[in-house]
């Protein structure tokens, strides 16, 4: 038995055999299983433990399309890993450089600390006829699975974006990049820039973001100049732009609501480190861990409270806030590219759930802003009824409350302003700045 332990901690394809089966069977997340796999690997590893399930989390239906044509019947549920490997063998054979010989015989060898050996033969002869009748050149001729993305979603997508959706779908499919935001009460954006320049690490800037860097490869962040000094954060620049948005003045008290993992709120705070107070809400206490730790590598104070957004009476103190940031749960469908395993979790019926979530929070925290305050509504969504659809339907029952309209798009019938994925290499993100009359 320990053997075969120690055999499955060193096997790479069983690992992400098994993180994709608790992704797609089990429902958890990848940050709830990915890490847990990555810790028994060295670096090189987990990166391309990483690569290979997000890659393959990207490409589902296709791969689903050729398992339905190449494998029998579907396996039962004390083998049913298998079939994530397999699929863990076209994507490398179709999508990846790994060599033909090392994608087949290494999934053919995964079976056995996958507690499945006899499915060797099954897994061997699947992936030799995956080569022999060069399916990687047999796409279906269908668009949505083409575009990587579930039924529902792409359905969504098509109605709200007729002429912008093919390029959506593309971005979705493409591996973010990592934007840092320079923590300006640390080290100057310039400065932090001439840092980079010095140990060749290679970055672009955009206009809108004046922190930002987008660098231009992956790397372990921990090993950038001034990770431990507080230097930057990790941030998207969608991200980036609801402190800018907020626009927190001195001697205000400010809300951050919904504020795990805390990017927002370190940028708060950085922006006007002249505030009366900034509190950041969470409803999970191990979610307010997060937030102490990046306050704490930042050097910011914030005061922390552990409470739920819609049910403000059981932690407020009856003090009105100047300006609040809701960062509404939300479908998270703006940061796919991100996450890829968003699109599998999530279920069509989920947004109607969220949606009332979010009108019962935008309701409760309205009472908690002062007469003249501001609040800026943000999600990580690019769908129309937690966005545009939720603020319209918020304003027309609510009297005291209007939308900045120098802050609206064009469209008179769509308030707010809605970042799409891969626009100037953001997120998906979309903001409301309501007014409290």
């Amino acid at each position: 038995m320990s053997n075969s332990k120690v055999k499955y901690q060193l096997n790479l394809r069983a690992d992400a055999a098994s993180v994709l089966y608790q992704i797609l069977e089990q429902g958890m997340s990848a940050r709830e299983c990915l890490p847990a796999a990555q810790q028994k690997h060295n670096e090189k590893d987990r990166a391309w433990l990483q690569e290979m399930t997000y890659g393959v989390l990207r490409q589902l239906p296709i791969l689903q399309h050729w398992l339905r044509l190449l494998l029998d019947k579907p396996l039962k549920k004390n083998v049913k890993v298998v079939e994530h490997l397999i699929m863990l063998g076209f994507y490398q054979l179709a999508f990846s450089r790994v060599s033909t010989h090392a994608a087949v015989s290494e999934c053919v060898n995964a079976c056995a600390p996958l507690n499945a050996i006899a499915t060797k033969g099954l897994v061997n002869a699947v992936l030799r006829n995956f080569i022999r009748q060069d399916m990687a050149q047999n796409l279906p001729d269908n668009e949505q699975v083409l575009s990587g993305q579930p039924k529902w979603l792409y359905k969504k997508l098509l109605n709200a974006y007729p002429h912008q959706y093919q390029d959506i779908l593309d971005a979705m499919q493409n591996k973010a990049p990592i934007w840092l935001r320079v923590n300006i009460q640390r080290s100057s954006v310039d400065d932090y820039r001439l840092l980079l320049d010095q140990q060749d690490i290679a970055y672009e800037i955009q206009q809108e973001q004046p922190q930002g860097v987008v660098l231009s490869k992956g790397c372990d962040i921990t090993t950038l100049p001034g990770y431990d000094e507080g230097w930057f954060a990790v941030q998207d620049g969608a991200a980036q732009l609801a402190a800018h948005f907020l626009n927190g003045q001195p001697n205000e008290r400010i809300l951050d609501c919904c504020a795990a993992p805390g990017g927002k709120t370190c940028h708060i705070l950085e922006l006007e480190p002249a505030l009366t107070s900034c509190i950041a809400l969470d409803i999970e206490s191990s979610r307010l861990a997060r937030i102490e730790e990046n306050l704490t590598r930042l050097g910011h104070k914030a005061e922390l409270i552990c409470g739920d957004a819609s049910e403000p009476s059981a932690w407020w103190d009856g003090q009105q806030f100047d300006r609040i940031l809701l960062d509404a749960p939300c479908s998270a469908t703006g940061i796919i590219r991100r996450h890829p395993d968003i699109k599998w979790l999530r279920k069509s019926s989920d947004i109607d759930t969220l949606v009332a979530l979010q009108a019962k929070i935008i309701d409760a925290m309205w009472l908690l802003l002062k007469p003249g305050g501001t609040m800026l509504y943000a999600t990580c969504s690019i769908l129309p009824e937690e966005n545009q659809l939720q603020i319209n339907a918020f304003l027309s029952r609510t009297a005291d409350a209007s939308v900045d309209s120098s802050f609206a798009n064009d469209a008179s019938d769509k308030p707010g302003r809605q970042v799409l994925p891969g626009q100037k290499q953001m997120d998906g993100f979309y903001y409301a700045r309501l007014l409290k009359s």
